[in-house]
């Protein structure tokens, strides 16, 4: 989870400066502070519930989250009116697939701190009723005892649910994960066909 956010942030210095939010140092010093107070008050494996380091993750995922979608804002924006950023093949697949990889980013942490209470709630106790049931869950007899979804798995759940724009094999019960899944879909579905339609046509 910390190297996701670390890589969002090296994503987000990647992005030409009219797609940021802010200035090229803010989100990346935000976040990173975010990220510091998180490991310095759960260092290791997230298993300390706390109210306080709840909030902080949430905060850090809502930083992250702003920063994407104001990205994405900015690059269909840019590409509806011929901006700079995407006047050549080379600027417009770069700006996209950073954009894009953001999207990913944001939207897997975002299942991975809402899904069950958070990763720390998660790590004591897997809720009755889940927001996501994944293939361990609906098979136990596949999984380990003791199985707990780990980042990775929600890394997953974002990048399949970008790229099929629909659930793959981890299924969304709770009615928020059906509306976020549906955004992100939506979302990079709108990235992806403006991308391709504007590479098509500067190149020919």
């Amino acid at each position: 989870m910390a190297m996701a956010v670390v890589v969002a942030m090296v994503l987000t210095l990647l992005l030409p400066d009219d797609l940021r939010l802010a200035p090229v140092w803010v989100l990346p010093s935000v976040e990173g502070l975010l990220l510091l107070a998180l490991i310095a008050g759960d260092p290791g494996r997230i298993d300390r519930r706390s109210v306080a380091l709840r909030s902080v993750s949430i905060a850090l995922v809502g930083v992250l989250a702003l920063g994407a979608v104001w990205s994405t804002v900015q690059l269909i924006d840019d590409i509806v009116h011929n901006g700079k950023e995407t006047a050549s093949a080379t600027s417009l697949l770069q700006t996209g697939a950073t954009v894009w990889a953001g999207t990913v980013l944001a939207f897997s942490l975002l299942y991975f701190e809402l899904d069950g209470g958070g990763p720390a709630a998660r790590a004591h106790r897997m809720p009755d009723h889940p927001a996501l049931a994944f293939p361990q869950q609906l098979s136990p007899e596949l999984a380990p005892a003791g199985w707990r979804p780990r980042y990775v798995d929600y890394l997953y759940l974002g990048l399949t649910n970008a790229t099929a724009f629909s659930p793959t094999d981890v299924m969304p019960l709770a009615p928020w994960v059906k509306v976020t899944m549906a955004v992100q879909s939506l979302v990079s579905l709108l990235i992806l066909g403006l991308v391709v339609a504007r590479a098509v046509n500067v190149l020919t």
